[in-house]
């Protein structure tokens, strides 16, 4: 089970990270090309703080466990990117946009917050 929940963190992570990484790096109108017209909701210090909270969230998911320290951070980590993904999920549903992958995130960071909580304790 804990090979499982690791795969399920380092997809996560590479998800948001990229993510993050690209939301931070490039303009409001290529972020717009990439994910959509939710970006013309906010303001451009706010997709770029949105960027920085899904890197450090992307962190969080691996770093504490690899480095053993700290490693009950990582299911922090997941239940704060489950909330980003609650709150990306409403955004959507007002625009009248898909929330499909917001849905998959969700269910990939309660597996990891229920699975480093209940099943393979992170220490």
């Amino acid at each position: 089970m804990n090979v499982v929940i690791w795969i399920i963190q380092v997809l996560l992570a590479a998800a948001f990270l990229m993510s993050g990484i690209m939301k931070l790096t490039v303009s409001k109108n290529r972020v717009k090309e990439k994910v959509g017209g939710w970006v013309e909701d906010f303001k451009v210090m706010e997709i770029k703080m949105i960027g920085l909270v899904e890197i450090l969230g992307a962190i969080g998911l691996i770093l504490p466990m690899v480095m053993n320290i700290f490693p009950f951070l990582t299911p922090i980590a997941a239940s704060g990117l489950g909330v980003t993904m609650i709150v990306a999920a409403q955004t959507h549903l007002k625009r009248k946009e898909s929330i499909f992958i917001n849905i998959i995130f969700l269910i990939m960071a309660l597996l990891i917050v229920l699975g480093r909580l209940l099943l393979v304790p992170a220490a």
